[in-house]
């Protein structure tokens, strides 16, 4: 009974030391990350639907969409200015192409030289289409870039296509290198934020090969992976966080977008998620009566998430060496093998005598 007793609260103890450990964000605790695929993204849908607690208005007295945008889009290197969506030259004198601007342009009706507020996913491309008239999916502002009104117009409700450099209208609309992944994630999130209303096969073209439900455009992947996330996107979405309670979880992690749909490994910015597998029902010990030695089975190349502890919860030193533990140093008791992986973890005890 003694040693039941242990061995449930080391158990509590690994669960209480993993969550330390693995850096994944709060926010994130009611997410099964041993999950892929469908199960990955509804628990993903689940939380970023139950947190978005604050609807914003498009245009009001009180705090609306401009105002969130004047600091979620601010462009830290020119104070009062923001970066301006698909943007690329300021000293050509195209004012349609300028990546950044003075807020005080701020767009009231007039437009050229003037900003005002991109849908990424487009309002007309959405089943229903994204309305503006009162708080909901067409005021998101994870969806709302700050944008020269000329540019907005000219992007319109173009679908997006591949290409490269600077942002371009041929047919479809190519975002440019600097902003494409913006897309992408962007994208990904309204999916999960609006599932039936904001599909990506509804504004990309191209192959669908990756996803296995052929729901996820490939060039949203591809995107994913070619523009990592920027410090800007990062700043983006805590300010927006802190406004409407919700988070893009593709710019927390755009791992996440590999484990859902395939395509291209992107960068996994917890550093917990993209570990290889172990296949646990191969992995054991042997002698759990041991003198000198004891050797693990099936560990592969993942020594490193191998920890043993003593029943007090205590890590210990050891010497590894292939499969073989040493074991001949260690006081008589009873001794625990944990062997973490992906959010998962198994237990061996051992005893020495």
């Amino acid at each position: 009974m003694k040693t039941k007793v242990l061995t449930t609260l080391f158990c509590s103890f690994l669960l209480g030391f993993f969550s330390v450990t693995a850096q994944i964000p709060a926010y994130y605790s009611s997410v099964d990350f041993t999950q892929e695929g469908n199960a990955l993204k509804e628990d993903l849908s689940d939380l970023i639907i139950n947190t978005h607690t604050t609807l914003i208005p498009y245009t009001s007295s009180s705090t609306d969409t401009w105002d969130i945008i004047h600091s979620s889009d601010a462009d830290v290197t020119i104070s009062n200015n923001v970066i301006l969506f698909y943007g690329y030259d300021d000293d050509d004198n195209q004012s349609i192409n300028d990546r950044t601007r003075s807020i005080s342009y701020q767009s009231s009706g007039f437009c050229i030289g003037y900003w005002n507020r991109e849908h990424v996913f487009s309002k007309s491309l959405a089943n229903p289409s994204l309305e503006t008239d009162y708080p909901g999916p067409g005021t998101d502002v994870h969806n709302l870039r700050a944008a020269d009104c000329q540019m907005n117009s000219t992007r319109n409700n173009n679908y997006f296509r591949d290409g490269s450099g600077n942002s371009f209208l041929d047919g479809d609309f190519y975002p440019g290198d600097e902003f494409k992944g913006d897309v992408a994630r962007i994208i990904m999130y309204m999916y999960l934020r609006y599932p039936t209303q904001c599909e990506p096969v509804n504004i990309g073209v191209g192959s669908r090969s990756y996803s296995n439900d052929a729901d996820m455009p490939n060039i949203f992947l591809d995107w994913n992976e070619q523009d990592p996330v920027s410090e800007f996107e990062l700043n983006r979405n805590e300010v927006i966080y802190s406004f409407q309670g919700n988070r893009n979880p593709f710019i927390d992690n755009p791992y996440l977008a590999t484990l859902i749909w395939n395509g291209p490994t992107t960068v996994d910015s917890w550093g917990v998620l993209s570990t290889p597998e172990l296949d646990f029902q191969t992995v054991f010990i042997h002698p759990t009566i041991a003198q000198d030695s004891v050797f693990v089975e099936g560990l592969g190349g993942s020594k490193a998430a191998l920890k043993i502890y003593n029943q007090l919860g205590q890590a210990l030193e050891f010497e590894l060496d292939g499969n073989k533990i040493d074991v001949s140093s260690f006081s008589k008791g009873i001794y625990f093998i944990s062997i973490l992986d992906q959010h998962k973890s198994k237990l061996f005890k051992f005893l020495v005598h």
